[in-house]
Order: C-alpha cells, then sequence, then structure tokens
C-alpha cells in the first residue's frame, strides 16, 4: 500500500491535487470522497448503504475512514451535495470520530442532518453545520473554493459544485437527472456548467447510474400525471409507497389526494420523519393536515389515501405489516389498492417480490412497475449524461456513483461525443487519482472498505462472521461439549442440521469419543484433543450426510 505525499510540494513542481474516493466509486451507496491538496483535505458527504441478503443480521454498512482518522488534523472542512441516506447517513458514526470541522449543506440538507444527529444524542454545539444557499460559494482551508450549483434530483436542495484548487476546477455533478419539469419548477444550472466548461473544467467527476440507459430519465411531473390518472380511477382505500426521502413526490401525492378529496394518512417512522423536517422547513406545503389511522372512521373509503414506508420490503415497514396483517391498527381487505411508486433496490428484489405476492394473495390491486409507470428515477440517463459532458468539456473524467459497468459505459459514453475527455479513468475506492494540469492517474491506494453496523456494534462485525452466519443458516450448527470427569463421555446438540435422529446423534457421540480416549492414552494437550474430536466429527458428518454443519467443539475437564 502506498500513501498520498505528505510533505508540502517540492519548489518548481506542478502542482497536482489528489481525489481519493473512500466510498460510493464502484458501488451505488455510502458516498464518501476526500480530496487532498499539500496538507489540506476536504471531504464531501458521508453516506450509508443497506445490506444485501447474503449480509445476516447487519443493519447497516457505512464507508471505512481509516485514512481520515490517520490525517485528521488535516481536515479543513465537509459539504454535503444533498439529504439521500446514501450521502449523509453515515455522518452520526463518522463525525464523533473526527475532528469538528465547517460543515456546509442546503437547508433541507442540513434540516435532515440535524434530525439524524439528534437521534444518535449529538447536539447541534458538537457539530459545525453551516447553511448555504445552491449559488455561493465558500472558502475550505487556504487551497479549497467550493462553488454550489442546483441540480435537479428527487430531493429539494440538491447540489453539484465547482471546486477550485491551484491545480485545476473539479466539477462534480452530485446525483442528477436534468428534469425538465421538477416538481418545486427550479430546473439543474446548466448555464453555469457550460460557463465553467468555456472557463476551463480539469476534472469532472459525474454520476453514472443509468449510464446503461438509453434517452432521458422520465420526469417527475410525468410520474405525478401518472398516479392521477391511475388514482382517480380508483374506488377504496389507497395505500401507496415510496422512498421517504423522495420529497417531490410525496408532495405531489399530498396535491393529487386533495384535488381528488381523499384526506392522507401518513404511516411509518422515517416517513413520518421526512415530512416534518420538510413542513417546518418549507419545503412542504399541506393543503389540509395530515390523519392519524384512529381518525379516519367517519370516512369513506374512497375518501382515504394512506402514504406508507415499506418500497423495498423492509420487514418492519408499515407495508409489510400491512401484507403479512401484523399491523396494529389497519388491516388491508379486499377493495383496497396499494400502489408502490418506486424501484427494488438490487438486492432487495426478493423481499419486494415477496410482498407484492402476499398483497395479490390477500385480494387487494396491486401497481407497481413496470407494468405501471409510477416511478421514475431521480439519476439522468445517456442523453442527459452526454449533456453534462458536453457543456462542461472536462480535460480529464472520472464517472462516479455506479458500479463497474455503469462507470465503464459512462466513459464509452464520453468517447462518443464530438469533443470527448483527454482521459478517463475507471476508480476504485480507496485509489488515489492524482490530478494537474499535464497529469491524471492512480498513484496509490489508502485503506477503504465497508464497516458493518449490527445493533449497538460498530465494526466489530467482520466478513468471517458473516461468513458463519451464511454457513450456519445453509448447514446449521453441531455443538459438542466433551466432559471428561468422572468418566469421558460427549453431549451433542444441533439446530438447522438434520431432525431429531436418535441413531446418528449416537453414532456423532462415538466418534466423539473415540476422539478423546485416543487423545487422552496418548496423553495430548486438551487443545490437541479438542481438535482431533472437531476433525474426526467433521470428516464423519461429510462422509454420512454429505453436509457441513458450523461445528464447535467443546472440552470441560
Amino acid at each position: 500500500m502506498s500513501n498520498p505525499s505528505k510533505a508540502p510540494r517540492p519548489e518548481g513542481a506542478a502542482p497536482h491535487l489528489e481525489v481519493i474516493p473512500l466510498g460510493g466509486m464502484g458501488e451505488i451507496g455510502k458516498n464518501i470522497t476526500a480530496y487532498r491538496y499539500e496538507d489540506e483535505i476536504m471531504v464531501v458527504d458521508a453516506g450509508l448503504a443497506f445490506p444485501e441478503s447474503h449480509q445476516m443480521g447487519i443493519d447497516l454498512i457505512i464507508p471505512r475512514i481509516d485514512y481520515l482518522q490517520q490525517n485528521a488534523g488535516l481536515i479543513k472542512g465537509w459539504i454535503l451535495t444533498h439529504g439521500h441516506e446514501d450521502h449523509i447517513g453515515g455522518l452520526p458514526y463518522i463525525l464523533p470520530r473526527l475532528p469538528r470541522v465547517p460543515v456546509y449543506g442546503a437547508g433541507l440538507t442540513l434540516g435532515l442532518v440535524r434530525e439524524k444527529l439528534s437521534e444518535f444524542g449529538i447536539k447541534d454545539g458538537e457539530v459545525d453545520l453551516r447553511e448555504v444557499d445552491l449559488s455561493d460559494k465558500v472558502k475550505i482551508g487556504t487551497h479549497f473554493q467550493v462553488e454550489f450549483f442546483r441540480m435537479t434530483h428527487s430531493i429539494p436542495d440538491n447540489a453539484g459544485y465547482l471546486l477550485t484548487t491551484p491545480a485545476g476546477v473539479v466539477m462534480h455533478t452530485g446525483d442528477f437527472k436534468l428534469d425538465e419539469e421538477p416538481s418545486d419548477g427550479k430546473t439543474s444550472d446548466l448555464a453555469r456548467i457550460e460557463q465553467a466548461g468555456k472557463d476551463g473544467v480539469t476534472l469532472l467527476l459525474s454520476d453514472s447510474t443509468n449510464a446503461e440507459r438509453q434517452g432521458r430519465t422520465v420526469s417527475e411531473a410525468e410520474v405525478a400525471r401518472n398516479l392521477e390518472t391511475l388514482i382517480a380511477g380508483l374506488k377504496g382505500r389507497v395505500f401507496l409507497t415510496t422512498f421517504a426521502s423522495n420529497v417531490h413526490r410525496v408532495q405531489n401525492v399530498i396535491n393529487i389526494a386533495h384535488r381528488q378529496r381523499r384526506r392522507v394518512v401518513m404511516e411509518g417512522r422515517s416517513m413520518i420523519k421526512y415530512a416534518q423536517v420538510a413542513q417546518t422547513l418549507g419545503y412542504m406545503e399541506l393543503p389540509e393536515p395530515f390523519l392519524a389511522s384512529d381518525e379516519v372512521g367517519g370516512l369513506q373509503d374512497q375518501q382515504v389515501l394512506y402514504v406508507c414506508t415499506g418500497s423495498q420490503g423492509q420487514p418492519m415497514s408499515v407495508l409489510s405489516r400491512l401484507a403479512f396483517g401484523n399491523h396494529a391498527k389497519i388491516a388491508l381487505r379486499r377493495g383496497d389498492s396499494v400502489i408502490l411508486s418506486s424501484n427494488p433496490i438490487p438486492g432487495n428484489e426478493e423481499a419486494v417480490n415477496l410482498v407484492i405476492n402476499r398483497l395479490y394473495e390477500i385480494g387487494v390491486d396491486v401497481y407497481y412497475p413496470p407494468n405501471y409507470r409510477v416511478h421514475a428515477s431521480g439519476h439522468g440517463s445517456q442523453e442527459e449524461l452526454a449533456t453534462i459532458l458536453n457543456l462542461a468539456r472536462p480535460k480529464y473524467f472520472l464517472p462516479w456513483h455506479g458500479e463497474p459497468r455503469h462507470q465503464i459505459n459512462h466513459a464509452r459514453l464520453a468517447q462518443t461525443l464530438p469533443r470527448p475527455p483527454k482521459r478517463t479513468l475507471i476508480a476504485r475506492n480507496g485509489d488515489v487519482v492524482r490530478v494537474s494540469q499535464d497529469d491524471f492517474k492512480v498513484t496509490g491506494t489508502v485503506p477503504a472498505g465497508a464497516v458493518y453496523v449490527d445493533g449497538l456494534g460498530v465494526g466489530d462485525i467482520g466478513d468471517d462472521v458473516l461468513l458463519d452466519r451464511v454457513n450456519m443458516s445453509q448447514e446449521g450448527i453441531l455443538i459438542m461439549t466433551a466432559v471428561l470427569h468422572p468418566t469421558p463421555h460427549v453431549e451433542i446438540v444441533s439446530r438447522g442440521f438434520v431432525r431429531a435422529n436418535r441413531e446418528l446423534d449416537a453414532q456423532i457421540r462415538k466418534v466423539a469419543l473415540d476422539a478423546i480416549e485416543q487423545g487422552l492414552r496418548e496423553k495430548k494437550r486438551l487443545e490437541d484433543v479438542r481438535d482431533d474430536m472437531y476433525g474426526a466429527v467433521r470428516r464423519f458428518v461429510r462422509k454420512v450426510t454429505g453436509r457441513n454443519p458450523v461445528l464447535i467443539p467443546l472440552i470441560v475437564d
């Protein structure tokens, strides 16, 4: 492993900037990027990711920040692009482990950050949050000047930025799509991007999420029209789920409900939290107050619309509890309609399909993509990505926010344009990307990767523990306890291995006891006797059953 230079730039050497992605490069989620110029570091975002199906028991995944901790004294400031979990969700875990520095973000972004930090008992005085407008310029340290600019996405106050350094200008789009009909009427600031391109952009980092999709991403306004047409034709109760952070979508649904003479009931902790913060800060308007679920008794079914959590099939979400009859106050019935205004995040397809199938079994009507156009991505497709590249005209290009297939397709797209970048790199988390006017290359790596959050534990679960969990789920567990006195004997307990089988249990005990007695006759150390028992039983079980349960051998002297 090589580290970025720690010494100031030698006299006469060309100034260079180091771009160090610690998360969000080669993946979708847990976004965090460090910029380093000489003895100063600026950090962008600090997100989280959600576990995949094989990561059993894990609640959240946050980025590894060893590099920032090792260079904590060099960090001069932090900027946040927007309020989605994959960009701010890691802050409560990360900020307390680093020095207090200014953290810049727009109004809604910081409102959501404050709410999140308060849940962890982190008080306002412990962090330095500074609100900016999406045209402001801020100075961070001596070497970094940041200019924010607006980009449309699925949440208000979404920002890209221009980072001016002695080594050149970096443009970072942040998450974006070029929605020409955004819900709040505030379109992306393409004029600023074009002007920056004319002035000279050394490096562009651009959102690669939809680099495989041709054309343009559907506008949020079209989704709203499709939802209204659908809801207008429904007679019973309507239950709609979407991402709680999709404030534009939720606002549109509230407006649609009002026009269709339905009262809105908010269900789900995260849905209520986002709505409260958005209302408080003026990003959400209510034609009528929300109702609680126990306040709808006097209304007819066609007068109610529930907005609830559960778009990703989460077991404890409102929609999942409704689907499986576990909700304390509400029960689905025939005549109800459920709208899934979202697509499953990769890895969540099975959970979402399970909920959909259960809804069908209950007898409710279910509407979801792609059969119904009730969702649109918040990320731009190829035409929009090409527009940014053409306007910015970067010298160098770093496709970001996507898996390798997205990054590579984005790079290929860039090469088809009239003015392709001089050079494009496909980077990974931990790469140290050196940028100067004459150079653009990976010069080393720093520690990067995933830290697992499991209950109250942060980082105490590793891949070895996850592998054990997977093995236990697939093969079961067999615990062997050898008691040596007064007479050696072996007890076994198994879970998830085989049905109760006295004959097999007796055979396993005999194999284990034979190994124990032989080891004692040979006067081996107890640790070696235990290992002999483990090996003998493993070989026997594999031969007789063809299975490999997790074996735990214990010896009581």
